[in-house]
Order: structure tokens, then sequence, then C-alpha cells
């Protein structure tokens, strides 16, 4: 069996792909969500430290 037809035009594959976001904005992005969950959980912690 051999691979005919079964090849990947890797050019044509190139320029149907859309990337969703850039590499800058998901590292922002995980930044800004790591971030807000930290302070959420330092939020908690002091709170019950208080109760």
């Amino acid at each position: 069996m051999s691979g005919e037809g079964m090849t990947i035009n890797f050019e044509e594959e190139i320029e149907h792909f859309k990337p969703s976001l850039e590499v800058e904005e998901v590292g922002e992005a995980i930044v800004k969500s790591d971030l807000t969950d930290m302070s959420d959980i330092m939020m908690e912690l002091l709170k019950h430290m208080k109760e």
C-alpha cells in the first residue's frame, strides 16, 4: 500500500490556517488569568483568616 493520495500540501494548509491568537496575546491572556486567580485565592484566604 503506497502513500499516494495521502500527501499533505503544506503550502495549501498554511494558506488556510488562521491562528486564533498571536503568541504575545496568548501569553498576556495566560498571565492575566493567573494573576486574577491568585488574587482571588489571596482574598479568600484573607477573608477566612479574619473570621
